[in-house]
């Protein structure tokens, strides 16, 4: 039995002790939001009197009150128990911690497939320097310095100075390795000074994706190299009977959790944009079907909980969509991009900085009129 199910909200009605129809479905509505339907109700009654659940007492017609029967607390103790189960153990009510949930989406299959996809096509030889933008906690670092071994140089830039301080701890006696504080807008590296840079999962996040990439631009050699792995929000697709609060969960991510939702789409055109000749993109889709992968990504029962504050989802719905998710087979899945873009030796330094001047004026319209960005997500985290 669900919770949302009529029997189990009639058990649960009758947990105080004995009561007719009408002030059953009068602490139904208290317990759910709404009430039952007639049929629903006195059809849910007779159910649980079949299995031995509730008994009648003496009273009239509608007016007989129901009372509970030792079955029928064990039952409702056993469903009570079975519920802390899917709040505690299925869904995560705490958001973790960034850096914690930064290691955990490179450590899960999902994100061990696309960023492997990103170190190919990188392309990375012996010598070589490589640029990682918004590089975290130096998640990526460690494989990043093997590739171009100790004769090349990973620089890895994160605008928060506690990923920073950490990264350079994780990376403290590593060759090579090198993690400065910066925006990915202004990027603390000289003109043509890097061959390979990649960005995972930041433009999502940054104010002004054109600019990031004109500065991108701006700091690769010619022939240099960039590779960019985003997802696209619009993409999730999560499967319950209810379509719509589904597709109402995923519109409130791309909406109000990620400020750039459906930038995995966007990026070859703004690559172009700034400069660059894209020259392949891959599509990586990951599909779940453990819920609790699912959650360890999604954050499935916190955004849940913030769409239902946004009005994007209503509040009897949602209890019932996380349910079925919890409890019945589940299937999710999402795309993400990987775009890969040269800096083609035909492109001069002319090019760059009228690259880098799309950027400013893009960044001056997006300060006169920006959308609202409901921060970082629990995906991500969202």
């Amino acid at each position: 039995m669900r919770t949302h199910d009529a029997q189990t909200l009639v058990l649960s009605a009758l947990a105080d002790g004995p009561l007719h129809g009408y002030a059953v479905n009068t602490v139904i509505e208290k317990l759910s939001g709404r009430r039952l339907g007639a049929g629903s109700l006195y059809g849910a009654l007779a159910r649980l009197e079949d299995k031995g659940l509730v008994e009648p007492l003496e009273g009239q017609g509608r007016r007989r009150p129901f009372r509970l029967t030792d079955l029928g607390r064990g039952a409702l103790e056993r469903e009570a128990r079975s519920m802390a189960r899917v709040s505690g153990h299925v869904f995560e009510s705490a958001t973790p911690d960034e850096i914690r949930y930064l290691d955990r989406v490179a450590a899960s299959t999902a994100g061990s497939s696309y960023k492997h996809v990103m170190l190919h096509t990188l392309g990375l030889r012996a010598g070589q320097s490589v640029l990682d933008l918004g590089c975290g906690p130096g998640t990526d670092l460690e494989s990043l310095a093997r590739a171009v071994t100790s004769s090349g140089a990973v620089i890895g830039v994160d605008i928060s100075a506690e990923m920073v301080d950490r990264a350079r701890r994780r990376m403290a006696g590593l060759p090579g390795v090198e993690v400065r504080n910066g925006d990915v807008h202004r990027l603390p590296l000289a003109d043509r000074s890097v061959d390979r840079a990649r960005t995972d999962r930041v433009l999502q996040h940054v104010e002004n994706p054109l600019l990031a990439l004109a500065e991108v631009r701006r700091v690769l050699r010619p022939g240099g190299r960039l590779v960019m792995g985003e997802p696209d929000w619009d993409s999730l697709a999560i499967d319950a009977p209810d379509l719509d609060v589904s597709r109402a969960y995923t519109r409130h991510i791309t909406d109000r959790v990620v400020r750039n939702g459906v930038i995995g789409r966007q990026l070859p055109r703004l690559a172009e944009e700034a400069g660059f000749t894209v020259t392949s993109v891959v599509p990586v889709t990951s599909v779940f079907r453990d819920v609790r992968a699912a959650d360890d990504i999604f954050g499935l029962q916190r955004t849940t909980e913030r769409a239902v504050a946004a009005g994007y989802l209503p509040a009897d719905a949602a209890q019932p969509w996380l349910d079925h998710l919890a409890e019945e087979p589940f299937f999710a899945a999402v795309t993400l991009y990987v775009v890969v873009a040269e800096a083609t030796d035909a492109a001069e330094a002319t090019d760059v900085a009228e690259a880098t001047e799309v950027g400013e004026a893009a960044e001056a319209e997006g300060e006169a009129g920006s959308a609202e960005s409901a921060g970082t997500p629990d995906l991500t985290g969202t």
